[in-house]
């Protein structure tokens, strides 16, 4: 199960992205989260200790190894360097390892077919086909603000993609964009996700006003978000009703991958 997570800057993709990871987690699945946010923040919410935090490092600055499997110094535009390096090996050596999710981090060049021709490019790009064909138990692609990556089609093999909303119309404008574009490349198994949701009415507003994909779930408003930010813990165990609601859209895309939970291990709930 191969998911991408996208949306609007600021609708919490990275929320929702630290939540179901740990809900994946603990009902038993092996899981490896991919941060690929030019800021990457996943660790934060996922709650992974300074120690650890230490040793993350996104592989877009890693200069010395992309000059090692590129044969070019990050930076230069253009000469002669590999352009598919060996990255078979990164995943484990550059992942670190917190309640049962691994977590990667890209770094900020961009991905895909159409942005810069140079080593960094190369190299995430190759990476990142790499990881689409891994044989991971869940793959959580956190992506970056937009939807650009969709032009440079570098998600056209995920499973599936959640695309996070708040209860807006300019939120679901980006909404409908991405849903074009993924069409576009043949990607149209697209979910809503509502995230910031304060009540009924507003659910009932992303169940009527959304642009032709089905709504899976939603992530209530609560204050208890930024305070987990502050205190620097995972929002999963902070705010039990985002714990709850994680292990619904969990068992949501179960369902529809057509696959059970191993006996005992259905997700925990509040």
């Amino acid at each position: 199960m191969k998911l991408a997570i996208t949306g609007k800057g600021g609708v919490g993709k990275t929320t929702l992205t630290a939540l179901i990871a740990q809900a994946y987690a603990d009902a038993g699945r092996q899981v490896l989260a991919v941060d690929a946010d030019p800021s990457p923040c996943l660790a934060g919410a996922l709650g992974f200790p300074d120690e650890l935090r230490a040793k993350l490092s996104p592989i877009a600055e890693m200069d010395a190894l992309i000059e090692e499997r590129t044969g070019a110094k990050p930076g230069t535009v253009g000469g002669f360097f590999t352009i598919n390096p060996r990255v078979d090996d990164i995943p484990e050596r550059f992942s670190v390892d917190h309640r049962g999710v691994k977590l990667l981090e890209m770094g900020s060049v961009e991905l895909g077919g159409s942005g810069c021709i140079c080593p960094e490019a190369a190299m995430l790009k190759t990476l990142f086909t790499h990881l689409l064909f891994r044989k991971d138990d869940i793959l959580l692609l956190d992506m970056y603000a937009g939807v650009e990556h969709l032009g440079r089609a570098t998600v056209d093999f995920v499973d599936a993609m959640l695309v996070v909303v708040e209860p807006t119309r300019r939120s679901l404008g980006t909404a409908a964009q991405i849903k074009k574009l993924a069409n576009d490349i043949k990607l149209d198994r697209l979910y809503l996700v509502g995230n910031k949701v304060r009540n009924e009415d507003e659910a009932r507003f992303l169940e009527a006003e959304t642009p032709g994909m089905p709504v899976l779930g939603y992530l209530p408003a609560d204050m208890k978000v930024q305070e987990a930010d502050r205190l620097g813990i995972p929002v999963y165990d902070h705010v039990p009703a985002l714990k709850e609601a994680a292990a619904k859209i969990v068992e949501k895309l179960q369902r529809a991958d057509g696959k059970e939970y191993p006996q005992g291990a259905a997700p925990r709930t509040m």
